[in-house]
């Protein structure tokens, strides 16, 4: 389950190494019981939502005669994995028992030795396992080794829904860059605030209370300095108990406020990105506060993605203006759309977008989402979807 950066081009496809390496079920055969065995793995790897960077997500089951006799999930990078907390808590029931977990258990030493030599040792009977580790070092070895010491392996079930809730952790390690999330509120007529740059509150409680839920999975969150300017927002999960998200300010002036939320860092980190030499008064004003100065060249979305993916980020989540938004999706920072959209209609020919120019002339010019879902929200819709990655 360690991160592994792979050499080439994005390996082959999980489905194929599903099909290589494991014996897969279809629809009709995958039991009910198994379903949920499996959904209770992603619930508990949840638990650990946005603490895991950048290790993925990984929640684990051991069943004995159709009881749970153990749970475990990945509380974060360098701790044990999933598999060997619900093998501790099982004890001796896990002799002979099905062990449920929604990755491929890994078969490589990392900073914890590998959890497919842990099942062997606990001599369970079968593995069942969500998805196959995208990770070069494991990318189905794990369920093979797995298989040669007798154990009988099945890959697939819940399948969909174990590589939803490890995109992130799937994309850094094909891509080599953090998963970018754009999410934006606006209007039904499209806009983000009225003429005036008034914006609070576009959606409805509801809307803003899933907002936050997003945020606790994320690892950055990023503005430009209009939003500080005009928004002051505090971009924290607002859940005391939950994870907040280092808050990423990029900003090639520094023309910002001192007043600002961000610069209260007592109980959310902050960052500021700048380039270089810019205004080294109010960097040094930051730096007082806590606030982390970090400057790059230039600062493009590209750069500093790059730079997030050396801090060993898996997502971040992009909560910037239309001219920002416009330039993160055009250097490809930008995987997924989370649109949020208030049934209200504001007008104003200047009043602000979501997405800035692109260039785009033509409407057969326009970007088109995949995999596309609506629901929702309270009394407003998100719209969610995602953009075709260029090879």
């Amino acid at each position: 389950m360690e991160t592994f950066e792979a050499d080439a081009k994005p390996i082959a496809s999980l489905a194929n190494r599903q099909q290589q390496s494991t014996k897969q079920l279809d629809n009709s055969e995958i039991q009910e019981f198994d379903r949920a065995m499996m959904r209770r793995c992603i619930e508990l790897a949840r638990r650990a939502l946005g603490k895991t960077a950048p290790n993925p997500l990984v929640g684990s089951v051991v069943v004995r005669d159709g009881k749970i006799v153990g749970e475990g999930f990945h509380p974060g990078a360098g701790q044990p994995h999933a598999e060997v907390f619900a093998l501790r808590e099982a004890g001796e029931k896990a002799e002979g028992a099905t062990v449920y977990v929604n990755l491929e258990p890994c078969n490589h030493y990392g900073r914890t030795p590998p959890c497919s030599e842990a099942l062997i040792k606990a001599k369970v009977a079968k593995v069942v396992a969500g998805m196959v580790d995208p990770n070069p070092l494991v990318a189905g070895t794990g369920l093979d080794r797995l298989r040669k010491a007798g154990i009988e392996v099945v890959a697939g079930v819940e399948g969909e829904a174990c590589q939803k809730l490890n995109e992130a952790f799937v994309h850094r390690i094909l891509y080599r860059q953090p998963f970018g999330i754009l999410k934006y509120a606006m209007t039904l007529d499209g806009k983000i605030a009225t003429t005036t740059g008034h914006s609070a509150w576009v959606t409805g409680s509801e809307a803003r209370s899933e907002v936050h839920r997003v945020r606790v999975g994320c690892d950055a969150v990023i503005v430009g300095g209009n939003t500080v300017r005009l928004d002051n927002p505090k971009l924290t999960s607002h859940q005391p108990d939950r994870n907040n998200p280092l808050r990423v300010v990029m900003s090639r002036t520094l023309d910002l406020p001192k007043s600002a939320w961000l610069w209260e860092t007592s109980s959310a980190a902050t960052l500021v990105l700048t380039e270089p030499g810019v205004n080294p008064e109010f960097q040094e004003f930051l730096i007082g506060k806590g606030v982390e100065v970090v400057e790059l060249s230039p600062l493009t979305p590209t750069n500093v993605m790059a730079y997030l993916y050396d801090r060993s980020f898996l997502s971040v989540l992009w909560e910037c203006g239309g001219t920002l938004a416009a330039s993160a999706i055009a250097e490809g920072a930008v995987q997924k759309i989370m649109a949020f959209i208030a049934p209200k209609i504001v007008g104003g020919q200047g009043a602000p977008t979501p997405v800035g120019n692109l260039g785009f002339s033509a409407m057969t010019d326009a970007l088109t989402l995949e995999r596309v879902s609506w629901r929702a929200v309270g009394e407003d819709c998100v719209v969610e979807g995602y953009f075709k990655i260029k090879d």
